[in-house]
């Protein structure tokens, strides 16, 4: 048997840590992952602020069941957008995957097409449903459904556009569009909720929005897809398949829980729980801009599938996101309460921190999900849809209180990380001792 060197066992970790950290200092992606996130976490809270000035006006103008109702119009546009973020991961991945100015428009025009016949079919299919899922959902209007079902057909495609500045690391280009997105939606549910429109103005400024933004994206190069070149790599049907089943399996575990109350709780309630859950809505979209910037170039990473080192910056970003929302939300939860939706939210003052500790969990498992998404066919998408079910299960079986509801998304949401953390602790044990092997 051979022994370690004396000294080795000690010298490995040291050796490792001071590599990890020269790479952080040097490697041109990790000062891209760092630039991106940052453009991104700036543009968010851009986003989030105007984001906040509509659900706070909202709130404020049409008491918690108005509230409520439009939460719920928000809730069904963020379930389609399950379709609308596979095309921009699929477009994002395959247009950084292809070097040629030319096979990237090529991809994306591909995909351009496809996401059009997706949205139209799914604006069709919605606006023939509305009067089931006005039923279900306890709405006032069939209208309300109609008018989102307008926004979809525009939704999907703009998630291809979108996809196509992911790709190119075009962030400045990607947060304006956020941005306009939002300044939109703020000033439309302002201007149609003050001449009288109520629920029906605040659902119309969301399509507005919507619209507005695919019909003016800031600019992009275009380039000739007819230039490829010989290294064009098309996207694929499985790629395809793993986005959609990951987005679906992501908008249930985000937004399943505030139909489901609306559903099982009164309106006024429902309004509150929407209150509590924008909250958590903010935590995620802040630590979505983080994946969006590590995506593309983990996607276009040509380094062996096991080197995670493009992984650390953004799991120490979302991480201090997580913490942070957490402790200010815990601490802060009368004041931000009565600041920002007024006297009659106080009852959703205990829920704000242990809501954010689910939404900060399930952010962490996102990470990393999409980070073995972005290097090949992942099982954890699949694992993820499991875990959504289980949401919708235990969410129906346990509803006695708003407390009980975000428990089991509490409890279900630390199990979903442990297990998507798993190979990634066991891919650097297996490091680990392959570097003492080569120590000895």
């Amino acid at each position: 048997m051979t022994l370690a060197k004396p000294g080795a066992l000690e010298a490995v970790p040291r050796f490792r840590w001071r590599g990890a950290v020269a790479k952080l200092r040097t490697n041109k992606s990790h000062s891209v992952i760092l630039g991106g996130s940052v453009i991104m976490l700036i543009g968010s809270a851009v986003v989030s602020a105007f984001n906040f000035g509509y659900n706070v006006a909202t709130a404020r103008v049409l008491g918690p069941e108005g509230f409520g109702h439009a939460s719920a119009a928000v809730t069904l546009l963020m379930l389609v957008s399950a379709i609308t973020l596979s095309f921009q991961l699929v477009c994002a991945k395959f247009v950084a995957r292809n070097e040629t100015p030319g096979a990237k428009q090529s991809v994306y025009r591909m995909l351009h097409r496809k996401s059009w016949f997706i949205g139209l079919l799914l604006a069709v299919s919605m606006a023939a449903a509305s009067e089931p899922i006005t039923h279900y959902l306890n709405l006032p209007s069939r209208w309300i459904v109609f008018l989102l079902a307008a926004g979809v057909a525009f939704y999907v495609p703009l998630g291809a556009r979108r996809g196509r500045m992911q790709g190119t690391c075009s962030f400045g280009s990607l947060t304006g569009n956020f941005v306009l997105e939002a300044v939109t939606r703020f000033g439309g549910a302002l201007a149609l909720m003050w001449i009288g429109y109520g629920v029906l103005g605040a659902v119309g400024a969301i399509t507005a929005s919507v619209v507005l933004a695919y019909l003016l994206p800031f600019s992009h190069k275009r380039q000739d897809a007819d230039q490829m070149g010989a290294a064009f790599v098309p996207a694929s049907f499985r790629e395809g398949m793993q986005a959609i089943v990951f987005f679906v399996g992501q908008v249930i575990i985000n937004n399943v829980d505030i139909l489901l109350v609306k559903h099982y709780f009164s309106p006024e309630m429902a309004g509150l729980y929407a209150a509590v859950a924008l909250v958590g809505r903010v935590v995620y979209f802040s630590s979505w801009q983080v994946v969006s910037a590590m995506f593309p170039i983990a996607a276009g990473d040509k380094t062996s599938s096991e080197n995670s080192s493009v992984l650390i910056v953004p799991l120490l970003l979302v991480v201090g996101i997580a913490v942070g929302a957490v402790i200010v939300l815990g601490t802060f939860s009368h004041a931000i309460v009565t600041f920002v939706f007024g006297g009659r939210y106080t009852e959703a003052e205990p829920l704000l921190s242990l809501y954010a500790a689910s939404t900060g969990c399930y952010a962490l498992s996102v990470v990393l999900m999409t980070y073995e998404m972005s290097r090949k066919i992942a099982n954890t998408a699949w694992l993820q849809m499991a875990f959504s079910g289980a949401l919708v299960a235990g969410i129906s079986a346990f509803h006695a209180t708003l407390q009980q509801v975000i428990v089991v998304q509490v409890v279900l949401m630390v199990l979903l990380l442990a297990t998507v953390s798993f190979p990634f602790f066991r891919l650097r044990a297996r490091n680990a001792a392959r570097a003492l092997r080569e120590a000895a």
